[in-house]
């Protein structure tokens, strides 16, 4: 047996696993005082839009008990990569499925961006500046979509799928970083009655 095991009751290590680079530009993100100048301008317009407490609250998911916005991200995640598949399987005839199925993707990433701009305004330091940059990624997709969306309609096929290819990587790129606020750093809203009873859970079921 592998000497890295764990013994009885003892959790078992992790290694590291991503690579150092990436670990390190995360972190200089989170570390870069320059991106506090567009982070309080964004807040500026965060406190314009969402003024409405009610308008805030459905945004966050406190009606849900967690968060709404990686909920809401599978819409024009979901009907983007469906484009980019007809795109490449589906030949001519699926060109209006691919329109339409880009179409619902803008426009559902507008309700995405609000209820992500809303637990945004919560947050602080690091996870503030790196929620400023997934921000500004994932605006830029939606910018090469929409034009994506308007090669199509124009009938410049070619341009479209070329903008569209070009809109997933950029928003794959700010889905890592949306990741990494949700998950590492623990950005959104969530009913503190899961905590305690997530606690309990774990204690009943060691057999404590």
């Amino acid at each position: 047996m592998s000497s890295t095991c764990a013994t009885a009751g003892e959790p078992e290590s992790t290694p590291p696993m991503a690579p150092p680079s990436l670990v390190a530009a995360v972190r200089g993100l989170e570390d870069e005082p320059a991106l506090d100048g567009p982070a309080g301008a964004l807040a500026g317009l965060a406190e314009r839009l969402l003024a409405s407490a009610r308008v805030d609250a459905a945004l966050r998911g406190t009606w849900l008990g967690h968060a709404l916005h990686p909920l809401l991200t599978d819409f024009p995640l979901g009907a983007w990569t469906s484009t980019s598949l007809l795109d490449v399987f589906g030949g001519r005839r699926s060109r209006p499925a691919a329109t339409g199925l880009l179409a619902f993707g803008v426009a559902t990433a507008l309700p995405t961006a609000a209820a992500g701009l809303a637990e945004w305004r919560a947050t602080s330091g690091g996870a503030r500046r790196v929620g400023v940059v997934h921000a500004a990624v994932n605006s830029t997709a939606l910018l090469l979509y929409g034009s994506s969306l308007v090669a199509r309609l124009r009938g410049r096929q070619g341009r479209a799928r070329l903008l569209s290819v070009t809109g997933g990587v950029v928003a794959t790129a700010g889905g890592y970083l949306g990741g990494h606020l949700s998950l590492v750093r623990k950005v959104g809203t969530a009913d503190p009655r899961f905590d305690a009873d997530g606690a309990q859970r774990q204690v009943a079921g060691s057999g404590a």
